[in-house]
């Protein structure tokens, strides 16, 4: 072949190339997305969303930008949810707690003592039972793009350590706005206490409640050891978090962007347990600097609270229905058959 034409079939493949790219680009459009965020910088939360966010920027060309409002700027958990669903926010993410009401189901993740440790947690919540509430998402508006890490919740207060069922008579504790976190601390002997996040360090602070359960994370993020004394690692629940776009935001996307935020949402989920884990033990030696008393709790005296939150279970089935139980239990079933 002559130079001149090889020259020329040179060019014809520039240009066919350039051609096949403007379409991929095209289908990205300028773009800002409003997230509300309940936790503050610095939270391993904070992290996946730093790095979903630049995900999206670099996978967009810059396009697709996330801004993000933490310490629940743009409302509560569960007022964001709300302005999600109705398309009035573009995204939020929350515990599945707060998004009972308008999905039931998700109770089956709230059950007490649910899952033994963060694998399971993994397994159940990244495979097919977690999957399977796409359609229950989306008619509530929304679209789940993964499930990060939230963390095992454990329990603090002023008045004792917990070390078992019975230390927690007389404790007026703080729970979210849900029927399982309610009725598992009255079983337990607690008087448990409703009240939006963003009220719980003042409640704290003036003793109109003696304690609250959270995540570690979220306890030294919100400095709760500041008005807290006593910190007893119950590990009684792991209520996952949920990244939650506007279905009706999601449907106007090209094919291409939803990919991307699905793509770099799974990485944002990578980062924030990545971080969460790795962070346990530096954070309980935090707490423990910044004043608290942590106590572990006994294999015993953990059974001997399972056994006492039977009941919930009962009563869950009932609104979370036989086949997600089934399906939960079952998927539970197979992977500690498979250890």
């Amino acid at each position: 072949m002559s130079n001149r034409f090889r020259t020329a079939a040179l060019a014809t493949a520039a240009l066919a190339a350039l051609v096949a790219a403007v379409p991929a680009q095209a289908q990205f459009e300028a773009r800002s997305l409003r997230v509300s965020s309940g936790v503050a910088k610095g939270h391993p939360i904070s992290f996946g969303i730093t790095k979903m966010t630049q995900c999206a920027a670099e996978k967009s060309g810059g396009k697709l930008k996330l801004v993000t409002y933490y310490d629940g700027a743009l409302g509560n958990d569960t007022t964001a949810s709300q302005q999600v669903r109705t398309g009035s926010l573009d995204m939020v993410l929350t515990s599945t707690a707060p998004l009972v009401g308008a999905i039931p189901q998700l109770a089956v993740f709230d059950l007490p003592f649910l899952f033994s440790n963060e694998k399971e947690a993994d397994q159940v919540l990244d495979g097919a039972v977690g999957q399977s509430f796409a359609p229950r998402y989306a008619a509530a508006g929304l679209v789940n793009l993964a499930y990060w890490e939230n963390g095992f919740r454990n329990v603090s207060n002023s008045k004792r350590p917990i070390a078992k069922w019975e230390d927690l008579q007389g404790v007026k504790m703080r729970v979210m706005q849900n029927k399982v976190f309610l009725d598992t601390f009255s079983a337990l002997g607690s008087n448990p206490t409703p009240l939006a996040f963003s009220e719980v360090y003042s409640a704290l602070e003036t003793r109109t409640v003696d304690g609250q359960e959270n995540p570690l994370a979220l306890i030294e993020n919100m400095k709760f050891y500041e008005v807290q004394k006593y910190l007893s690692l119950t590990r009684h629940a792991y209520s996952p978090l949920a990244v939650l776009i506007s279905k009706k935001k999601y449907d106007t996307l090209t094919p291409q962007e939803q990919a991307v935020m699905q793509e770099c949402a799974v990485a944002g989920q990578e980062e924030s347990r990545r971080v969460g884990r790795a962070a346990d033990a530096e954070v309980i030696a935090k707490l423990k600097k910044g004043g608290m008393q942590v106590n572990e709790v006994s294999a015993a005296e953990l059974q001997r609270m399972r056994d006492k939150v039977k009941d919930v279970y009962a009563a869950q089935a009932k609104v979370v229905g036989d086949d997600t139980m089934n399906a939960v239990n079952a998927e539970l079933q197979r992977i500690r058959t498979a250890k």
